[in-house]
C-alpha cells in the first residue's frame, strides 16, 4: 500500500566535520525505535571499518524511520547521514538531491565552520528547507547565543527558532523530529505518473550484481516490473525492491516520495550511472530528471600493483569501487620503473588515502602509489593546448609557450589570534590575499587565492597546527593562472625514474630536489657499486647525493711485500664494480615514492 505523501518527509543532516552528525543520527534511530538498544552502537550508520577507525563519515547512508507526531499522525521519515570533510562534498550534493529538507548542525562550542557554510550554500542552491540545530549544548564551553548570532550573520539564516540539542545525551531529539514533520515539505511527486526514480548511489554485490539506491520522484517500482535506465536505454526486470532500516529490507513496491534500493540483475558495472533516471519500459517518462553535475577530479596519482600479475585484480577492484564512489576516475597507465598500472583522479588527498586503503582492505591488494599532483594546462609554441596529469607528459622546455596551474579560492575560519599565522602560511604557499573579514569579537574569515598544487599535500595539516586545531578550510576551483613551473627529474645512475618526476615552482626546485635526494639516499639500499642520485631541470643537474658502495676488503690477505700487489687488487676490484654499474639496476623501494609527500612547505624558506 502506498504511503500518503503528505505524511512522508525526506531530510538529511549536514555539518562540518565532527559536529555530531552520526551521533545525532544514532539518537533519532533510538528515539523512533528503528534500531533497538541492543543493536545500537556508536555511529551506527558508519558501517565501514575505515569510517569507525578514523571517526569520520565517508559514504552517505540512508535509513527509514517511523514517527508518531504530536498531531497523532504516523510519519514516514527518510534520513540521509552525510560526510563533513571537503573531499567528500560530492556525496553531500548527491544526498541533497534526494531530500526536501536539511538539518544544519552547528557545534555550540566551535560555532560556524568552513564546511558548515559550504554545505548550507549547497542546500540553499537545491531549494531545501533548512532547520538550524545547535548541538553539544551540554559542554561547559558551549556558547549558544554566540552560535545563534553566527548562524544569522555568517550564513544568513534566522536562528531564533534554532533547536538546542545534545546528540550525546539525547536532549532535544523530540523537538528535532517535530520540526522535521512541521517544517520540511512533503514530496510533490504523483503516484499515477510514469515512473521516474533518481539513482543517487549504488554498490556492487558479488552474488546479486549491482544494488541501486533510488529516490522515487514519480510513479512506483514493483517486483516483476520492466524498467529502463534512460541514459543507456537498456531494459531490466526488477527482482527486488526494498528500504533501509538501516539493513536492507525487501518490500513489494516503492512509491513516489520514498527512498530505497532496487535490484534488477545489472551485471555490467558500466551500465549504472549515478544521477541516471530509472523509468518504466512500457510507459516511459518523457524526459529524465536533472541528475548531477559531472564531478572533476583535482588531484592525480599513479597506482600500481606491487606484484605485476595482480594487474587484472586491480582493474576489477577499481571498477567495483568506482560504482560505489563515482567521484574518482581512473585510466590505464604504465611506468618504466613500476610496469602496468592506473592513473587515478581524486577530489583531494584524504579522498586518495581512503580509496587506497579501501582497495587494500576490501580487495586484499598491495599497491605502490606515486607522488600526487594536479593537472596543468600547457600551451605549446605552435599554439596547441594540452592538459598534463603527470610530469612525464610534460613537453620539452623549448616546445612550451606557457604553463598554467589550477587556482582555488580558500575560505579559512579561525580565531582572531591566529590570523597572522594563517596569512603567513598562505603567503609561503604563493597565496594572493583577497579579504579578511571579522565574524565577531573572537573569529574571522581569511580569504586567499592559492595554487591547488600547494595545498594538496600538507596545507590542511599545517593549518590545524598553526591554529591549534581551531582553523577550518573550505575551497573551490576558480580557474587556471600562468606560473613559472618546471619539471624536476630524479636520476639514479643517469637513468630518469619517471615515477619520481614532479612539477614544481622554479623557486622551490632546488630545495625540493635536495630534500628528495637526501631522503632517497636513506631509503635506497646500498649496492656493490656507487649509486648517484641527481635532481635535474631540463637535464641540468642541480643536486647530487651519492650512496657509497658496499666494499669488501680485498687487500686483507696482503700482509707484506710490494705496495703494487695491493694496488693491483684494488684496480681489479674497481674494474669489476664499473662493469656491475653498467649492467646493474637499482631497485627503488615503495617508501621512496611517498618520500616527496614529506618534502613539504619548508621549501619556501
Amino acid at each position: 500500500m502506498a504511503w500518503p505523501q503528505e505524511y512522508i518527509r525526506n531530510f538529511c543532516i549536514i555539518a562540518h566535520i565532527d559536529h555530531g552528525k552520526s551521533t545525532l543520527a544514532d539518537r533519532l534511530l533510538q528515539f523512533t525505535g528503528t534500531v533497538d538498544d541492543r543493536n545500537l552502537k556508536e555511529q551506527t550508520l558508519d558501517t565501514m571499518d575505515i569510517e569507525r577507525e578514523r571517526g569520520i563519515t565517508i559514504k552517505a547512508v540512508s535509513v527509514q524511520m517511523h514517527y508518531t507526531a504530536d498531531d497523532g499522525h504516523e510519519y514516514l521519515l527518510h534520513l540521509i547521514d552525510t560526510p563533513g570533510h571537503v573531499d567528500f562534498s560530492y556525496e553531500v550534493s548527491r544526498s541533497l538531491a534526494a531530500c526536501e529538507g536539511a538539518l544544519l548542525l552547528v557545534d555550540a562550542a566551535q560555532g560556524v565552520q568552513a564546511q558548515t557554510l559550504a554545505n548550507a550554500y549547497k542546500a540553499v542552491e537545491q531549494n531545501l528547507e533548512i532547520i538550524p540545530v545547535i548541538n553539544k549544548i551540554d559542554l561547559a564551553s558551549a556558547d549558544v547565543e554566540g552560535t545563534r548570532a553566527q548562524i544569522e550573520e555568517v550564513i544568513g539564516l534566522d536562528a531564533q527558532d534554532a533547536i538546542l540539542t545534545s546528540a550525546k545525551t539525547g536532549a532535544g531529539t523530540k523537538e528535532i523530529l517535530e520540526a522535521v514533520v512541521k517544517r520540511v515539505p512533503h514530496p510533490k511527486g504523483r503516484s499515477d505518473a510514469p515512473l521516474r526514480a533518481l539513482i543517487y548511489d549504488a554498490k556492487y554485490n558479488t552474488y546479486r550484481g549491482v544494488i541501486v539506491y533510488v529516490r522515487v520522484m514519480d510513479g512506483r517500482i514493483f517486483v516483476g516490473q520492466r524498467v529502463t535506465l534512460m541514459s543507456t536505454q537498456i531494459k531490466y526486470e526488477v527482482t527486488e525492491v526494498g528500504i533501509f532500516t538501516p539493513e536492507m529490507r525487501p518490500k513489494t513496491e516503492l512509491c513516489a516520495g520514498e527512498v530505497g534500493y532496487l535490484i534488477c540483475n545489472i551485471k555490467t558495472l558500466g551500465d549504472t550511472k549515478i544521477g541516471d533516471t530509472v523509468t518504466d519500459a512500457q510507459n516511459p517518462a518523457p524526459k529524465p530528471l536533472p541528475g548531477y553535475e559531472v564531478v572533476k577530479p583535482v588531484v592525480f596519482c599513479g597506482m600500481y600493483p606491487a606484484a605485476a600479475n595482480d594487474y587484472n585484480e586491480l582493474r576489477d577492484a577499481l571498477e567495483k569501487l568506482k560504482l560505489n564512489d563515482a567521484s574518482f576516475q581512473f585510466k590505464a597507465d604504465s611506468s618504466d620503473a613500476l610496469g602496468l598500472g592506473f592513473r587515478l583522479g581524486f577530489l583531494g588527498l584524504l579522498h586518495m588515502e581512503i580509496i587506497q586503503e579501501r582497495l587494500e582492505r576490501e580487495f586484499d591488494l598491495t599497491l605502490v602509489t606515486t607522488m600526487p599532483n594536479v593537472a596543468y594546462r600547457v600551451t605549446r609554441t605552435n599554439g596547441e593546448p594540452i592538459v598534463i596529469e603527470k610530469a612525464s607528459q610534460m613537453p620539452l622546455p623549448a616546445e612550451i609557450e606557457q604553463i598554467e596551474e589550477p587556482y582555488i579560492e580558500a575560505d579559512i575560519l579561525c580565531p582572531n589570534e591566529y590570523v597572522s599565522a594563517v596569512i603567513d602560511l598562505c603567503k609561503r604557499k604563493r597565496g594572493v590575499h583577497v579579504n579578511v573579514g571579522y565574524i565577531d569579537a573572537r573569529r574571522c574569515m581569511v580569504v586567499y587565492h592559492l595554487p591547488l598544487a600547494e595545498i594538496v599535500i600538507d596545507f590542511y595539516d599545517k593549518l590545524k597546527t598553526y591554529t591549534r586545531g581551531y582553523g577550518s578550510l573550505d575551497y573551490r576551483l576558480i580557474g587556471y593562472r600562468p606560473g613559472d613551473l618546471v619539471k624536476l627529474d630524479i636520476l639514479l645512475n643517469d637513468e630518469i625514474v619517471d615515477a619520481l618526476s614532479t612539477i614544481v615552482h622554479r623557486e622551490h626546485a632546488q630545495y625540493v630536489g635536495r630534500a628528495l635526494a637526501q631522503k632517497l639516499r636513506k631509503l635506497i639500499p646500498r649496492q656493490q657499486y656507487e649509486v648517484a642520485i641527481q635532481a635535474a631541470i631540463a637535464r641540468k643537474i642541480i643536486v647530487r647525493e651519492t650512496i657509497k658502495p658496499v666494499r669488501k676488503n680485498v687487500t686483507a690477505k696482503c700482509y707484506g711485500g710490494d705496495i703494487t700487489r695491493k694496488r693491483k687488487l684494488l684496480e681489479k676490484q674497481k674494474e669489476g664494480k664499473k662493469r656491475m654499474k653498467q649492467v646493474g639496476s637499482v631497485e627503488v623501494p615503495q617508501e621512496a615514492f611517498m618520500a616527496l609527500l614529506q618534502v613539504n612547505e619548508e621549501s619556501d624558506r
